[in-house]
């Protein structure tokens, strides 16, 4: 069994429960326990002679959260007998606890919206904190059931590097086809109009590119179809595009070339946001 554990940020709402079904799934797969967290903000207590001083969450709110968490535990025995499930309350901010337990996690697993310590989740400075500064991959669960076929974002990164071998685990782990991405930025018309051969000449080179990166996986997973597709197009738009049919989306967490920024402005918010299945971000090497 994987000692690392499988974390969850799991607060009951709907999005959460579709986040643990994700990670009990993949714990079936991997033989990983799966880990319930449920963070609350601390709350600050003013007096006109005093400083704001944190204090402890509602005992009564502790123990609703409690109660949600054996409630999981309780359906996930039904539904995944197999898969050890453990649970904990936190007090404190979401993205801090979900970073440092990411240190010793197999993935961390987000719903896409919540409420209590992981509200907003997708909305303010939680995700990226989380996809940005985790330790482990980090799966954002949203749109269909990710039954699928796996898609990985690549360029020339190490980060996609590390994408593409969580795509291929998963793959390979699913019984599924492989679809490599590579969206290319063509040369300029400018360029173009002195070199009418230059397009069709670079674009070939990109692709030689991408099929020996994808070469290594071939062999390592003789079982799992792989395809290679090199489009010229805005990174979101074209992953967009791609995973309209597929069970999973996993980029790195950093990029430079056809997915620079990743993570730093509007193709993020886009994958995160309108993704039709889960996104997976990935770090770390052990998904």
């Amino acid at each position: 069994m994987n000692a690392y554990p499988i974390v969850v940020g799991y607060d009951g709402s709907t999005s959460a429960r579709a986040a643990l079904a994700w990670a009990l799934d993949e714990a079936e797969r991997s033989g990983a326990p799966v880990r319930l967290v449920h963070a609350f903000e601390w709350v600050a207590s003013v007096t006109p002679l005093a400083p704001a001083v944190p204090v402890w969450p509602d005992p009564d709110a502790r123990a609703d959260a409690e109660s949600v968490l054996a409630n999981a535990v309780e359906d996930a025995a039904a539904t995944h007998p197999g898969v050890t499930v453990t649970t904990s309350v936190h007090s404190g901010a979401a993205a801090p606890l979900l970073i440092d337990l990411s240190a010793q996690a197999r993935l961390v697993v987000l719903g896409s919206r919540g409420h209590g310590g992981f509200g907003e989740l997708l909305v303010g400075s939680t995700t990226v904190n989380v996809t940005a500064h985790a330790h482990s991959p980090v799966v954002v669960v949203r749109g269909g059931s990710g039954t699928g076929h796996v898609i990985a974002g690549v360029d020339h990164s190490e980060q996609s590097h590390l994408a593409l071998d969580f795509a291929a685990e998963q793959a390979a782990a699913r019984g599924v086809p492989l679809h490599v991405l590579r969206a290319w930025t063509p040369p300029s018309p400018r360029r173009s109009v002195g070199d009418p051969d230059a397009v069709e000449r670079d674009l070939a080179a990109e692709r030689a590119a991408v099929e020996q990166l994808v070469a290594p996986y071939r062999s390592k997973y003789p079982q799992v179809t792989i395809t290679v597709e090199v489009v010229a197009d805005r990174p979101a738009r074209a992953l967009l595009a791609a995973a309209r049919h597929a069970g999973l989306v996993a980029v790195g967490s950093r990029g430079r070339g056809g997915f620079t920024g990743l993570l730093l402005g509007s193709v993020s918010q886009q994958l995160l946001h309108h993704a039709p299945c889960p996104v997976a971000v990935v770090r770390g090497g052990r998904g």
